[in-house]
């Protein structure tokens, strides 16, 4: 049989379509994991392989596109098991023709304790020792494990064919928040990688889009859309398209440059073998492109005051107000107001603090800026919104000018209202701060300053710097600090300064009381209060507590003043008040 290389050398490469959306609607089953079937019944898994195959396909993936680690919860015999399966199905369907089968190893999901790199490699080790020697690893959404799988492979065969394709969606990302072109371009330029691609979540006409918009790639480039966009009827998924549609686009992807070209979610034989006979034809295509309709217009770049202050080294001095629990902003704006006649520079906006329904943050955002005319942060959180909210709600505060974000992971929801309420994590802070820097460089013509959280009273602070550090590579510009309650935290404070690169405001909360003391220290993550400055409370009176709180906070600002580049205040208990002394007292 003709080596896959020389093959593409004059030809291109034909994959097959779907196998777990053809299989659930072939057999009106959703109700076992297809990969399984390898094992329980064989025989439909082997007949799609072979209606592939009879379709025209020269290239066929196993069926394990699911099987892993992960989905078997550890169970490495059931793994191999279906593997083997898996393998040996396609394997025997493919000895009657000159097919090419390909181990396919779909997505797994990476976590911080685990390095995936090791779990993409259970699933090659096992391929390799069947003797596989065409492999693809599909519909990533990062980079991650991806080289180190491809140098494993080519160590133990070096004639081994490595193909790497990502899910991107049209807008350029995949779900978790990277951009397509700078994965494309990492697996183009690693030396154990040989082809690359695109798969899934686009159907023809967008991926099409996209793939036109892409700069040229050295090696060859593989492209396996959806069938369509899916509709729910009766929870089953459907793939509304025609497969003559498809193969146009198909056509359209192989006349711009792609060498290998398949089927994802939703294709079946018969858009396989339609794309294949237009391939083949010489005539021209009736579906003509959509023109975009977008105008070009004069960029308009607006640089918030507060930033303005800060690249200018002068100390600025922010704010935190959380928003309120009911429809009722009167006190809040009230603050707000009080806050900008104090001199504040920047207003902060809690995301849902403790994970507990409150006004948005964003909105509030927007009424600030507009009604009052100051600059504003709201914190924007990973903890409940998927990539498409998230670039909405990016598009909208742009479009508000507000250009300043403070990137947090979230509280967790609380435990009392884990049955009813569901977390959506498809970020964390890095994650997020890296999605927003690759669209302030592809969307927005002037983007987000984007800052983060910085705990200056963790027990491992070494931790938190390593996380700070690679925040700043991800493109955030500063810190917005834990308070500063503890000889501790100032020497953390100092070390933050010294060993990271942006900017760093010093948290400074006031203590209000004796009691409030005490359950900051105690029920406050992220907050130590000195053992000392807990004792000075004790038995005094509501007034003296908050003076003696307003100074203790004047004197955290004298101390940290020749460290931070400036000042960031939480209100306690929403006495916007006590805030202005405090910066009434540091100005004089």
């Amino acid at each position: 049989m003709e080596n896959i290389r020389d093959f593409l050398k004059h030809d291109k490469l034909i994959f097959d379509g779907s196998m777990g959306t053809y299989f659930a609607s072939k057999y009106r089953t959703m109700a076992e994991r297809c990969e399984n079937v390898n094992v329980t019944d064989f025989m439909k898994i082997y007949g799609i392989h072979r209606e592939y195959i009879e379709a025209g396909s020269h290239a066929i993936k196993t069926n394990t596109f699911a099987a892993n680690i992960d989905n078997y919860n550890g169970d490495e015999a059931q793994l191999k098991a279906v593997l083997e399966a898996g393998w040996k199905n396609a394997e025997l369907v493919a000895n009657d023709s000159d097919t090419y089968v390909f181990a396919d190893i779909g997505h797994i999901q990476a976590t911080e304790d685990v390095n995936v790199a090791v779990k993409y490699k259970k699933n090659a080790e096992i391929f390799l020792e069947l003797g596989a020697e065409n492999f693809l690893l599909e519909t990533l959404s990062n980079y991650r494990g991806i080289a180190e799988t491809a140098e494993y492979i080519k160590s133990v065969n070096p004639d081994a064919f490595v193909l790497v394709s990502f899910a991107v969606f049209p807008d350029g990302y995949t779900k978790e928040g990277e951009l397509g072109e700078e994965l494309l371009s990492a697996a183009d330029e690693c030396k154990w990688i040989d082809a690359i691609g695109i798969n899934c979540v686009s159907g023809p006409h967008h991926m099409f889009s996209y793939f036109k918009s892409l700069k040229k790639f050295s090696k060859p480039f593989s492209v396996m859309p959806n069938s369509g966009y899916p509709t729910v009827i009766n929870n089953r998924t459907y793939f509304e398209s025609s497969p003559d549609y498809f193969a146009f686009k198909m056509r359209d992807m192989a006349e711009c440059g792609a060498s290998i070209l398949g089927g994802c979610c939703g294709t079946t034989p018969d858009y396989i073998r339609r794309t294949i006979e237009v391939l083949s034809e010489s005539i021209s295509s009736d579906i003509k492109e959509e023109e975009n309709d977008s105008n070009s217009s004069e960029i308009i770049r607006y640089v918030p005051q507060f930033n303005r202050k800060l690249s200018e080294g002068k100390k600025v001095i922010a704010v935190e107000l959380d928003p309120p629990e009911n429809a009722d902003i009167s006190k809040f704006m009230k603050n707000a107001g009080m806050l900008k006649n104090a001199g504040v520079d920047i207003i902060t906006i809690a995301d849902c603090p403790i994970a507990r329904a409150r006004v948005d943050s964003s909105l509030l955002a927007c009424k600030l800026k507009r009604e009052l005319n100051i600059d504003v942060i709201p914190h924007l959180t990973c903890r409940d919104r998927n990539i498409n909210a998230t670039k909405a709600l990016l598009l909208g505060l742009n479009i508000e000018n507000i250009r300043n974000v403070l990137i947090v992971t979230g509280d967790p929801i609380p435990s009392a209202q884990r049955d009813e309420v569901k977390s959506v994590f498809n970020f964390n802070s890095r994650m997020l701060a890296k999605y927003v820097r690759t669209l302030n460089e592809t969307v927005f013509p002037d983007g987000f300053h984007t800052f983060g959280a910085l705990n200056i009273n963790a027990k491992n602070f070494d931790v938190q710097l390593k996380m700070a550090k690679e925040k700043e590579l991800n493109g955030m510009e500063g810190f917005l600090t834990q308070p500063v309650l503890t000889e501790k935290g100032f020497e953390n404070l100092k070390r933050a300064k010294q060993e990271l690169s942006g900017k760093i405001l010093a948290g400074i909360i006031p203590v209000m009381s004796y009691r409030n003391a005490c359950f900051m220290e105690s029920e406050i993550s992220g907050i130590n209060v000195e053992d000392k400055i807990i004792e000075m409370f004790k038995g005094l009176s509501k007034e003296e507590s908050v003076e003696l709180g307003i100074k203790i906070s004047v004197d955290i600002a004298e101390k940290v003043k020749d460290i931070a580049d400036g000042y960031y205040f939480m209100t306690p208990f929403s006495r916007a008040d006590v805030i202005c002394d405090i910066i009434n007292k540091i100005e004089k």
